[in-house]
């Protein structure tokens, strides 16, 4: 059996990997000259167990509105001629409701937490180094306000059984000490011990080298023009440079590229490319820089620990395929970064990136069998695609080669887009 996987990210990698695992003949074909260059290049670093939610969720509309005027806001808007883009926004409101973000959240986290119980494992036989840390994400309050609005998310962290722990502002320094320098700026934080942290990208790129070794053939520097169909099935993967790629089954993992292929052969995926934006540099002082992840609810930021250095990541804008680096895009996450640890690193140094998400409106990714038998998808993990790349790669994988996965697939489909398998 022959697979081709479409993408190279860790989504991709991560599929291919459970596939030459299994035996199976892969290749996989991505535009970028080497793995993990796109959405996975530089993203805040979290393993989001405890946080896997859908953004769609009641008071989230409200919310939206205030840090459209904040000076520092995790959110932007540009209002765009695109029919895409506000039927996709509309979608995304539908879903604010208190029955809807139940359901969603039900979904994410049957992946999330499946993905949190194999990577373990995949780690263990392959023995990639990625600077994983286990010590958790600090949700850090700045004020009481939002420290007793997060009575609802304990709740509903108690209801999944995600552990978790609520600290006051000594508790917060307890586990990240350089905090102590400025704690005149919070009142106290919510930790999610079952968190983990690490480099997405080095993580994909020591896969990529471990899944060649198994087999696996990388065609890098490979445009995907189009998926062929003949006889109802997909009979090939049209390239700019080496024509039409063959396989027995097709793996889509574009991320928020995944419309451009998936659309003109009828799979209409309400995925949108949200913005991101980041920026790296190293750590000047290990006593005064974050020793894990530092979740700022003001700004909506991350901060997180990756070796020798500071990943600081934020920002959601809606801007259509714009991949764009502005001379201020990254000036609310340097803001945050040196108001929380104006010590740990140096911004002089600093690398800025941004990358585009491939978000749902429901917020649950797009995973498993189309309309077409030997066509399967991996994609639409928005924020979340590091979280999920484990499990969603190991369970779209057993199902590509005919055995049961080991979570249920209902409500993971594009069928819930109505569109019939």
């Amino acid at each position: 059996m022959k697979v081709a996987v479409m993408g190279a990210g860790v989504i991709g990698v991560t599929t291919a990997y459970y596939l030459a695992k299994a035996g199976v003949t892969v290749v996989v074909l991505d535009r970028q000259q080497g793995p993990g260059l796109e959405t996975s290049y530089a993203n805040a670093g979290e393993l989001s167990y405890g946080m896997t939610s859908p953004w769609a969720a009641p008071g989230v509309p409200v919310k939206a509105l205030k840090w459209l005027f904040m000076k520092r806001r995790p959110l932007f808007i540009w209002p765009l001629i695109s029919p895409t883009m506000w039927k996709w926004s509309a979608q995304m409101l539908a879903n604010c409701t208190e029955a809807a973000y139940a359901v969603n959240k039900s979904r994410m986290v049957r992946i999330s937490n499946y993905s949190r119980d194999v990577m373990p494992e995949l780690i263990s036989e392959t023995g990639i180094e990625y600077d994983g840390r286990a010590q958790g994400t600090l949700q850090l309050f700045r004020t009481q306000k939002q420290m007793k609005g997060s009575q609802a998310d304990q709740d509903i962290l108690a209801e999944y059984d995600s552990p978790f722990e609520v600290l006051d502002r000594d508790g917060c320094i307890a586990v990240e000490p350089a905090l102590a320098g400025v704690k005149e700026k919070f009142v106290g934080g919510l930790r999610l011990t079952a968190d983990r942290t690490g480099d997405c990208r080095a993580f994909t790129m020591a896969l990529a080298e471990k899944a060649a070794a198994m087999g696996v053939e990388f065609h890098y520097g490979q445009t995907i023009e189009g998926i062929a169909i003949e006889n109802g099935r997909v009979a090939g993967v049209d390239t700019d440079l080496e024509g039409r790629v063959t396989g027995d089954a097709y793996v889509c993992a574009l991320g928020p590229h995944g419309p451009r292929v998936l659309t003109p052969i009828g799979l209409r995926l309400p995925i949108y490319p949200v913005k991101g934006y980041s920026v790296t540099l190293p750590v000047t002082d290990d006593a005064m820089a974050p020793q894990s992840t530092i979740m700022d609810e003001t700004h909506k930021v991350a901060i997180t620990r990756l070796g020798d250095r500071i990943r600081v990541a934020g920002t959601a804008e809606i801007a259509g395929y714009n991949n764009r680096l502005g001379p201020h895009a990254t000036d609310t996450v340097r803001h945050v970064i040196e108001d929380l640890f104006p010590k740990g690193g140096d911004l002089e140094k600093a690398e800025g990136w941004t990358g585009l998400r491939p978000m749902t409106p429901d917020g649950t990714p797009v995973l498993g069998a189309t309309p077409y038998d030997n066509l399967f998808l991996n994609t639409g993990h928005g924020t979340l695609g590091w979280t999920m790349a484990c499990g969603s790669g190991r369970a779209v994988a057993d199902l590509v080669l005919g055995k049961k996965p080991e979570i249920d697939f209902d409500g993971l489909t594009l069928e819930r887009y109505n569109i019939r398998l």
